[in-house]
């Protein structure tokens, strides 16, 4: 996890090297916990999916702009269907520590993703195809856990888009090409570079 990854300017996020994003879903309310300096928030907004990470990037920042979860430190995702409330995707997600700090001074994160316009049923099954994709090539790669969340660049993104189910409720964009020229900018690592 990172509060306020790099963005374009139309508020994408900037993508790192060999990094795929597979589609954007806006009119999601986003909730996440202890964001340092504000604890608790939620928002509205759109999620990136890519074969690296999700990033949520808020409509109207107030606490934060975006918040980055790395897809291979994501764990004990749940969707569920409530009755009188709206779809939603919960889970917890680890943060990224950078290499010289100690990782028992980060806590793990709470998320959910709450599908307040419109259907899930195109980004639902991507993003659970997604997250098993990614730990199976870490479980093949013998890699310990989470030691770097870019390893997850080589999902099969392609074969999951050409097979992918289309609601036709679900507002999510898949992105049968890359979404913009400036996608030639890449990022290296997930740890800040210095300016």
């Amino acid at each position: 996890m990172a509060v306020n990854p790099q963005l374009f300017a139309n508020g994408m996020p900037i993508p790192f090297l060999n990094e795929l994003f597979v589609l954007s879903r806006h009119g999601v309310e986003f909730e996440v916990d202890k964001i340092p300096g504000v604890g608790k928030t939620r928002t509205r907004g759109t999620i990136y999916l890519s074969n690296i990470r999700m990033v949520f990037v808020a409509k109207m920042p107030v606490d934060f702009i975006a918040f980055d979860m790395p897809l291979l430190f994501v764990s004990d995702e749940k969707f569920k269907q409530p009755v009188f409330h709206c779809n939603n995707i919960s889970g917890l997600v680890d943060p990224v520590v950078p290499d010289n700090e100690n990782r028992a001074l980060y806590s793990t994160h709470t998320f959910k993703i709450l599908f307040k316009d419109g259907g899930c049923g195109t980004f639902v099954p991507l993003f659970f195809n997604l997250i098993a994709s990614v730990r199976r090539a870490q479980q093949q790669s013998g890699a310990e856990p989470r030691v770097d969340p870019l390893q997850a660049a080589q999902t099969p993104v392609d074969e999951m888009i050409r097979h992918a189910y289309v609601d036709p409720n679900d507002p999510t964009k898949i992105f049968l090409q890359q979404p913009t020229p400036e996608s030639q900018l890449r990022r290296r690592s997930y740890q800040s570079q210095p300016a």
